[in-house]
């Protein structure tokens, strides 16, 4: 089994800011890290916020205080370039193409923990629940006890690579479920370029659910476990909705034309990130696309949702925050000559990492303020002034965005 396929997806979407960024400039740089020697593939934010971790192509982790946005510790041990990363408060994870998943102590930088077993690229971790999961190329996923570094269970029955993870637990689902007098269980979701995603129960290895019905590798999933939901993103094009119990299949969502790389879901949202450069926005219950966000001038890598800004990293080297009420373009974030891979967002500043080695600190306090939900009084005031239901103020002012059909609901009214 050979990973082509992955690392060719990939090496297409960092190419793609080589030739420069035709963004407007943006005044909002705090910083610029340039510490690392290679291409940033991940970052990862400490559930506390004192800390973010970045990976690198340079076979580096590092460390940074968001405080003062000093690199504080380097993660030296890694043979060859690491993929992704995991923060806690007081334990880093990283996993690589060196075949194994590290464990680190926060506060040195210590490796305590090697994680051994797959035979290929590692490209994805999990943790949860006293858990570590692994994704790889070896078209197998792994557990192992987070604390003693003991193997688990390996997870087997993909036929191709395991791109993306994600965890629940029955307890997350308890109604839907109907395991009131039953043992509660941890299970692990598994998306492969074979075209299925799988469901496991984490303690036997057992497969659960196989779903099947996209026609290309999956990209992404996204879990709304109060609904017993998930979400799957693919190279087909669409978006699936299923049944995490049954394993149904629900809705196919099919207006991108290109492969989708990222979701979140907000409330009663969906928002998906493609290759076709657009970002969309969808009504969960009905699959209706509501919104189109545009303007990108490559794929869409990745999305996070902020206190009413939807903000985008793009292949085109920029980042952008589109107010979610009203679809409108209100920043652009220049400075990366190469894509964007992953974004964070903290104490009112925006991380950015790129594949050109940098991270870049941005300073969004102005519009998370100008984003800040009305004060009762206000919209109080506000509904004796206009008219109800009306949607005119939703098509006035628009920069890089389109509401799909006529006579929807304003999106940000259903979160």
């Amino acid at each position: 089994m050979s990973p082509t396929l992955t690392e060719t997806a990939h090496a297409g979407l960092r190419r793609m800011g080589s030739t420069g960024s035709t963004c407007g400039t943006s005044s909002s740089l705090v910083k610029v890290c340039t510490d690392h020697k290679g291409g940033i593939n991940w970052m990862s934010l400490s559930p506390d916020g004192c800390h973010l971790l970045t990976a690198s192509e340079d076979c580096t982790a590092r460390l940074w205080r968001t405080s003062d946005n000093q690199c504080c510790n380097v993660l030296l041990g890694h043979s060859s370039y690491i993929t992704f990363c995991h923060l806690e408060n007081e334990a880093a994870f990283t996993c690589s193409a060196d075949q194994t998943v590290r464990k680190w102590e926060v506060s040195s930088g210590e490796c305590v923990m090697v994680y051994t077993g797959h035979t290929s690229i590692v490209n994805r971790i999990l943790v949860a629940k006293g858990y570590i999961f692994s994704g790889s190329y070896d078209r197998t996923a792994r557990s192992w006890n987070a604390d003693s570094g003991q193997s688990l269970q390996e997870f087997r029955g993909h036929r191709n690579c395991v791109l993306t993870l994600a965890h629940f637990s029955s307890y997350d689902v308890l109604e839907a479920l109907d395991v009131e007098e039953k043992e509660v269980k941890e299970f692990l979701v598994t998306g492969s370029t074979d075209c299925t995603i799988k469901i496991w129960e984490a303690s036997s290895g057992c497969c659960y659910q196989t779903l099947r019905g996209h026609v290309g590798a999956i990209l992404c999933v996204v879990l709304d476990t109060s609904n017993g939901e998930l979400y799957s993103g693919s190279m087909d094009c669409t978006i699936r909705r299923w049944n995490m119990v049954t394993g149904d299949q629900l809705t196919v969502f099919r207006h991108h034309q290109g492969s989708v790389i990222c979701l979140e879901i907000v409330g009663r949202l969906l928002y998906s990130g493609s290759v076709d450069r657009t970002v969309k926005c969808w009504l969960t219950d009905t699959g209706d696309c509501v919104r189109t966000y545009k303007t990108h001038k490559h794929s869409v890598s990745t999305l996070k949702y902020h206190a009413g800004i939807l903000f985008t990293g793009s292949g085109d080297a920029c980042a952008r925050a589109f107010n979610t009420k009203s679809g409108t373009l209100q920043r652009v974030f220049q400075g990366h000559s190469f894509i964007i891979n992953c974004i964070q967002i903290h104490d009112n500043s925006l991380y950015t990492a790129s594949h050109d080695g940098a991270l870049r600190v941005w300073d969004i306090k102005d519009l998370c303020q100008q984003n800040k939900p009305p004060s009762k009084k206000e919209r109080s005031l506000r509904s004796k002034t206009s008219h109800k239901g009306s949607l005119s103020h939703i098509f006035n002012n628009k920069v890089g965005c389109s509401l799909e059909g006529s006579g929807q609901s304003d999106p940000a009214e259903l979160v």
